[in-house]
């Protein structure tokens, strides 16, 4: 007891350090327990939070902040009409096309490893390969009744979305609209002892935001690029495999291992062992690496270096608890936790030795 006593009054003597605690846990609290129901708000706060960028700038250049707001709220809206008359049909399309068509790829890729006991009969034997593709065709069977299920159940799920689809934009509107007015307004049932929290959301206000933006940019990049470059090689489901390419840098290294093994799939079931495969794979290696070693250093040069294994671990940690916004959010996450971890002690040991 004395241990954990002298472990308390060492950490939390500070009143803004119990003031910082109590805002993280509530925080915490919300989104795990109201984290559903609260979606479109968090959903809108995101958005609003990533357009305020744009809205500054247009304030700088010396816009009325009502114009600015009607400005980038206008392209958001013209962007999101694009998502939801354009692109997500197209990949719905798609993902349907790729459904009836695997059977039919299932059986061409069965006959070409079929091949390989006659190349390899000391690696490969026909009954190991025979027990592989009944596996595949099993999963392939469970698959096609899940998406089954989910289309015949998902009609209330169609219904909520298109309500969010009415509610997120018109909270994104009066979030910058009145931000002033908002702020002020939760600022007025905060406690007045914060500074130390004002000091780590000063300190992660712009990371995250330039974290935010940069990852949405990163994905524009890596998408638009492996979309391109699939129709310009002919690859069947090129916005799908597209999409996926830009949606995989979100999840920091597992991403990009994981979205190899559909490209691969769609390559070999399309071309089967030849130049084609080689020159795909080869391109795919080729963006990948400028991902990582041109685009990622561009966007995120001033982000805070974070060991490998940290954000493994947060993506893991963050994603388990809040599905894909906590993927989305691991690697900003993870350095808030950090700057709050390096705040904390030094607070602490510098009252101390005063």
């Amino acid at each position: 007891m004395n241990i954990f006593r002298e472990w308390f009054k060492r950490n939390f003597s500070d009143p803004q350090a119990i003031i910082l605690a109590l805002l993280l846990m509530g925080g915490f609290f919300v989104v795990i327990f109201w984290g559903r129901m609260l979606a479109p708000l968090l959903a809108a706060v995101v958005i609003a939070y990533l357009l305020e960028a744009v809205v500054a700038q247009l304030e700088r250049k010396g816009l009325r902040r009502l114009l600015a707001v009607l400005i980038v709220f206008s392209l958001f809206v013209v962007v999101l009409l694009f998502l939801i008359l354009w692109l997500i049909p197209m990949l719905s399309t798609q993902v349907a096309q790729l459904v009836q068509e695997l059977p039919r790829q299932i059986d061409s890729g069965q006959q070409m490893l079929m091949r390989l006991p006659e190349r390899y009969p000391q690696l490969v034997s026909e009954q190991q390969l025979s027990e592989i593709m009944n596996a595949i065709r099993s999963e392939l069977a469970g698959l096609g009744q899940n998406v089954l299920s989910f289309s015949l159940s998902s009609i209330p799920g169609l219904i909520a979305l298109v309500i969010y689809l009415i509610l997120v934009p018109l909270l994104v509107f009066f979030f910058l609209k009145d931000k002033q007015l908002i702020l002020g307004w939760i600022a007025g049932y905060l406690p007045k002892q914060r500074e130390l929290a004002t000091t780590v959301w000063a300190e992660m206000d712009q990371q995250i935001g330039n974290y935010v933006r940069g990852k949405f940019v990163e994905i524009l990049i890596v998408g638009g690029t492996s979309y391109i470059v699939f129709v310009l090689m002919g690859l069947n489901y090129a916005a799908l495999l597209g999409a996926l390419v830009g949606l995989s840098v979100i999840i920091p290294y597992i991403g990009a291992a994981v979205v190899t093994i559909p490209v691969a799939m769609i390559a070999f079931f399309q071309w089967g062992w030849g130049s084609e495969f080689a020159y795909l794979m080869l391109a795919y290696g080729i963006i990948q690496a400028l991902d990582g070693n041109v685009v990622v250093p561009l966007l995120f040069s001033e982000a805070v270096n974070l060991h490998p294994v940290a954000i493994i671990v947060a993506v893991l940690v963050f994603g388990g608890l809040w599905g894909f916004w906590g993927v989305f959010f691991a690697i900003p996450l993870a350095t808030l936790v950090k700057a709050v971890l390096h705040a904390w002690p030094r607070q602490q040991t510098e009252e101390a030795a005063t």
